[in-house]
């Protein structure tokens, strides 16, 4: 029999609930707040409301040459991440591939290796075999370090789907390549969602790898805003950071118009 839950342990639960809602958003508050302000100096509670910050960010030649960079990398590497870890995704989960146990490790090791000494390592090998870092450098390193949530937000959704659908498409007459349009790639699509949202905002984010693998005229966003804060910090640096949340709720929002959060949390 199942005793009921007491009323403290309740309470406590529901406290800890909102302290730790509290504790993961304050900090967006802080940062929004910031950005509104009039202030010359990053203060909080802001003094007085005022744009002039975003205008300025929007407006900076370094700002906006870094997000474009970023943007431009973030992008190359969705799609990659996308074509590779699915396709890793669904060989795997058919264990068609010799060693598939150890190759569903291997695609799990740049998870748990520090960003850092991968970012030294890329930086060395890059320049002993290549030259001279470059777009493509970040390119293939990023995609390295995403690939993995693609290809373990896919063989979740692989391992709940229905295994006999793609038997009674080829029971019935369809091709390889049908199968894998009208059937397959259906049922991978929650997983392939959620791992390009995390592959393009991890590569959009990632400043380890932006900071080592680096030139002249080559900076990302994070390395911009980090160069600012270091040097010259002010209100623009909070502006800069509410502009990257927005678009993260906005494309959250745009997940769930076409596919639904329900579909997108569940792998």
């Amino acid at each position: 029999m199942v005793r009921a839950v007491s009323t403290p342990l309740r309470i406590g639960a529901v406290a800890f609930v909102v302290l730790t809602g509290i504790f993961l958003l304050a900090p967006l508050v802080v940062i929004v707040g910031v950005s509104v302000s009039e202030s010359q100096f990053i203060s909080f509670p802001p003094t007085g409301f005022s744009l002039r910050w975003y205008e300025a960010v929007l407006s900076s030649d370094a700002y906006l040459n870094a997000a474009w960079i970023s943007i431009q990398v973030a992008l190359l590497v969705t799609v990659t991440s996308c074509l590779v870890g699915g396709a890793a995704a669904i060989a795997l989960h058919r264990r068609k591939l010799p060693f598939s146990g150890l190759l569903s490790t291997l695609f799990l090791s740049p998870l748990v290796l520090p960003t850092i000494i991968y970012a030294i390592g890329m930086l060395m090998l890059w320049s002993a075999i290549f030259g001279p870092v470059s777009v493509l450098t970040l390119w293939v390193s990023h995609t390295i370090i995403t690939t993995p949530y693609v290809i373990r937000t896919t063989l979740a959704v692989l391992s709940e789907s229905n295994p006999f659908l793609e038997e009674a498409a080829q029971t019935m007459g369809a091709s390889r390549f049908q199968r894998l349009r009208l059937v397959v790639l259906p049922q991978c699509l929650p997983g392939l969602a959620a791992g390009t949202f995390f592959a393009f905002n991890i590569s959009f984010d990632e400043a380890v790898l932006a900071l080592f693998l680096r030139k002249p005229g080559m900076t990302t966003l994070p390395v911009q805003i980090y160069g600012q804060l270091e040097f010259s910090p002010d209100p623009s640096v909070a502006a800069v950071s509410s502009i990257m949340i927005g678009l993260t709720v906005l494309l959250i929002f745009v997940i769930d118009r076409m596919l639904g959060l329900h579909r997108f949390a569940s792998t």
